[in-house]
């Protein structure tokens, strides 16, 4: 595997599941893993470290924004060519990382985008397929960026878009702010269909339809307040 590959996972007392994560990805032969502990209560930071990431903390829990942020950063001081966001929960596939960076090593985009709505099918909850939707529609909305998916935590970005892509919102409305990102920077991309693993360990570590709705607030803030 390319080693200007890296890995960026942000984890908040994810204990069960950050090991298994971690070694899908070492035996993919992906070597270069960074798993950011958010200030967790149990034991993320010293399982991530054992199974052979690159382990960084942060003393208190800041957001997923911030975590990916902080891993980023390292990864680009690192001399990363290509850097995948990925999911601490399981939720991500690991047989869907070539479709994911391959574009971006290429150069053919600066960035590309998991999608669960095109090609490969998720089975995806009834209710949270609702949100995701509705998601979809405010993205174009409020960002003029027509996508299928919204807040797809699967992303691969070039070392061009890591630098040019500024993270300030520290928690889940990260992930908008990156898709407006996109369109200030002009960075090109592409969805790719890749497909959501739905375990009941994962579904409750999801947002809630409250949060959704405060990450829908936090957006339309941004954007007509900034």
């Amino acid at each position: 595997m390319d080693k200007g590959v890296w890995i960026v996972i942000a984890a908040f007392n994810e204990g069960k599941s950050i090991a298994n994560v971690v070694k899908s990805l070492k035996d993919a032969d992906y070597s270069n893993v960074v798993v950011v502990d958010d200030g967790s209560k149990d034991e993320t930071f010293d399982v991530a470290s054992k199974a052979g990431a690159h382990a960084l903390r942060h003393v208190i829990n800041r957001g997923q924004g911030a975590a990916l942020k902080t891993g980023i950063d390292f990864a680009v001081r690192e001399g990363a060519q290509a850097i995948v966001t990925f999911d601490a929960d399981g939720q991500h596939r690991v047989e869907d990382l070539h479709a994911m960076i391959g574009p971006v090593l290429k150069g053919e985009v600066d960035v590309t985008l998991g999608s669960r709505f095109i090609g490969k099918k998720s089975d995806i909850p009834f209710v949270r397929k609702l949100f995701l939707k509705g998601g979809v529609f405010m993205i174009w909305l409020l960002y003029g960026v027509k996508l299928t998916d919204a807040h797809n935590g699967f992303r691969c970005l070039s070392r061009k878009a890591a630098q040019s892509i500024e993270i300030k919102a520290d928690r889940m409305e990260h992930a908008s702010e990156i898709i407006d990102e996109l369109r200030k920077k002009r960075l090109s991309y592409r969805e790719i269909p890749v497909i959501i693993l739905y375990t009941d360990y994962s579904k409750t570590r999801g947002q809630s339809s409250w949060n959704a709705f405060r990450i829908l607030y936090k957006m339309i803030l941004h954007k007509f307040l900034r």
